[in-house]
């Protein structure tokens, strides 16, 4: 019986594989690539306002884009509208009923679907619609390498993609915001005759108590801010997509989260700044 001694050749390249003691084989891996997401993010929101005001505007792609957003929102924004009032001038109307101020119910309904439920359904509805198709329609544009062949023909993808989209969420923001407070003071005028038997004419009266001009201009503002925001959130996004159709579905969903994430957080800094403004 013969027994040979095996030796082992060292794998060339093994020691420069090992990261030394107390250090990390992964630089800047925890804080490295957010901050160069967000700084990218920035650079280019920067650079599709500066485009905004350069000539020449694609005329023809905003107004595709801007009925593109109204036609996939319009309804989402009418389907979450009616439940959202509803629920909230129940609430309100039984509070005044129960300390016998039942005649001051549209000036609730008002609050209500000016003030707080109004911008709040227009970030749903451009956040889950809006956005995310937008977003998808560039992400396939950019994975079809169309972005790239537009630089190498000399033309600005900014200037030609993003800007008129940006701008379309924007507009449809703002209208979009029309809609939520039309349709709001609509349902809970019918939700609070029909059901909880309020004095028509005193709905009517109390209208214009707490909410006036001022609010109806910082509502409708903040709309127009969350399709801004939603607009570069989605655009980025769609620009910065990589690895085929599953990194659009990819893009598609974190657009959801930050959009969410976003508007959520700057509407609570806005109503906590404009109602300390108004006090």
């Amino acid at each position: 019986m013969v027994v040979t001694d095996t030796v082992t050749e060292p794998v060339q390249g093994a020691e420069d594989s090992v990261a030394p003691v107390g250090k990390s084989s992964m630089p800047f891996s925890f804080g490295g690539k957010p901050l160069r997401e967000v700084g990218s993010f920035f650079a280019l929101s920067l650079d599709t306002l500066v485009q905004m005001v350069r000539p020449p505007f694609a005329w023809r792609e905003f107004i595709h884009q801007s009925w593109f957003v109204a036609r996939v929102t319009t309804f989402p924004t009418v389907s979450v509208s009616i439940p959202f009032n509803a629920f909230a001038v129940f609430i309100i109307n039984i509070l005044l009923v129960e300390i016998g101020a039942a005649d001051a119910s549209g000036t609730g309904a008002a609050l209500a679907c000016v003030v707080y439920i109004g911008p709040i359904s227009t970030v749903l509805v451009v956040a889950g619609c809006g956005a995310t198709a937008m977003c998808a329609e560039l992400g396939a544009r950019t994975v079809r390498e169309e972005v790239d062949a537009m630089r190498v023909m000399g033309i600005n993808p900014v200037q030609r993609l993003l800007v008129p989209r940006v701008l379309a969420l924007t507009v449809n923001g703002f209208l979009l915001n029309a809609v939520n407070t039309i349709v709001g003071l609509v349902t809970s005028y019918f939700f609070s005759v029909g059901f909880q038997h309020v004095d028509p004419g005193s709905y009517a009266a109390s209208l214009t108590l707490l909410v006036g001009v001022s609010d109806v201009v910082i509502a409708f503002a903040k709309a127009s801010l969350f399709g801004l925001i939603a607009g570069f959130i989605a655009c980025y996004k769609g620009l910065t997509v990589g690895g085929g159709p599953q990194g659009v579905g990819n893009a598609v969903n974190e657009t959801v989260v930050y959009t969410f994430m976003a508007l959520f957080v700057i509407n609570v800094v806005l109503t906590a700044v404009t109602t300390k403004a108004t006090m």
